[in-house]
């Protein structure tokens, strides 16, 4: 019996649903607590070419929520363990792992390859850059986020507004998983639930799961849903940029302090604290690259630089930086 039969035997699926999976590519952004849940069943549905982008290694305290991984998968990469685990369990699929993070640099390249993105990444830089290389090559990306017990799952772009025309701004601070913690069967609810929809879009179901957005706060057992067909775009948008995009003519400020980012992001950076910007000495007319860890600092520190009259902006959310 195919491995497929349970599936197949949905009219709304059938012999051609099946081999319209088969020859689906499917671009995975994060492969933690939601790219868990993503790749597994994307994988066992039987879409048939996966890329899976993480730079991230399996550490223990991801264990209670990634459950694609296991102890000896300790201090490797995700991305290839990802793959392994998915090779394993359906040998017949092609899956290519990218041990790298993904930035405003390689999303382009990587999207248009694609039929259709999933970003399972939980950042803030990461979804603003695949919305708006989305929005760009016309493919459709489903993304979700999740902390606690709550979170959210929708589908942008493509035939629907971008996930910038839905949340056009980041909030003023926000928690992490490790910070605030988060509960392993909500975020794996709303990873499954991405893999479902990307499911619809490529199966062409009705109706289209690009244009609706899921809500969920699982801690008052809340779920709700709308619809965003009509939601504009915003007229002018923050670019999050790659290190290797900036040139030497740019001004670089880099946000974080000194123990928290010894070495800057790049050379040329200076070091302005968010309290100092309105009173920096900033020259007009070049672009002016705000530097953090996660894009947020940066994001409202440019809300502060275009109060004081600068219009080339644009962010870049550096991560970690070593000492």
């Amino acid at each position: 019996m195919s491995r497929y039969a349970r599936q197949m035997i949905l009219p709304e699926v059938g012999a051609d649903g099946q081999a319209r999976l088969a020859r689906a590519q499917v671009l995975v952004v994060g492969a933690g607590g939601l790219g868990c849940p993503v790749l597994q069943y994307l994988g066992g549905a039987g879409v048939g070419r996966l890329t899976i982008v993480d730079g991230d290694v399996v550490e223990e305290s991801n264990l209670h929520r990634q459950v694609l991984y296991a102890m000896q998968d300790i201090g490797r990469p995700k991305a290839e363990a990802a793959r392994a685990r998915l090779l394993s369990a359906n040998p017949a699929l092609e899956v290519t792992a990218l041990a790298q993070p993904l930035d405003a640099a390689n999303a382009a390249a990587w999207v248009q390859a694609a039929d259709l993105v999933v970003d399972a990444a939980d950042s803030f830089a990461v979804s603003y850059i695949l919305s708006d290389s989305c929005r760009a090559a016309g493919r459709p990306l489903i993304s979700a986020s999740a902390l606690g017990q709550s979170g959210y799952a929708g589908g942008f772009c493509g035939s629907a507004p971008s996930l910038r025309a839905v949340f056009p701004d980041l909030p003023a601070r926000a928690a992490t998983c490790a910070t605030a913690g988060v509960m392993g069967p909500a975020v794996g609810m709303i990873g499954a639930l991405q893999a479902q929809l990307a499911l619809k879009v490529l199966l062409g179901h009705q109706p289209s799961p690009c244009g609706q957005l899921f809500s969920f706060r699982l801690e008052d057992l809340h779920v709700s849903s709308f619809r965003f067909d009509d939601a504009e775009e915003p007229e002018a948008a923050l670019p999050f940029v790659a290190a290797s995009q900036i040139t030497p003519q740019d001004v670089v400020v880099e946000l974080r302090p000194e123990e928290e980012a010894p070495r800057m992001a790049v050379p040329q950076a200076r070091r302005i604290a968010p309290a100092d910007l309105a009173t920096a000495d900033l020259p007009r007319g070049r672009r002016i690259v705000l530097c953090c860890r996660s894009g947020l600092r940066a994001w409202g520190a440019a809300a502060t630089l275009q109060q004081a009259g600068h219009r080339s902006l644009a962010l870049l959310a550096a991560g970690d930086s070593p000492a």
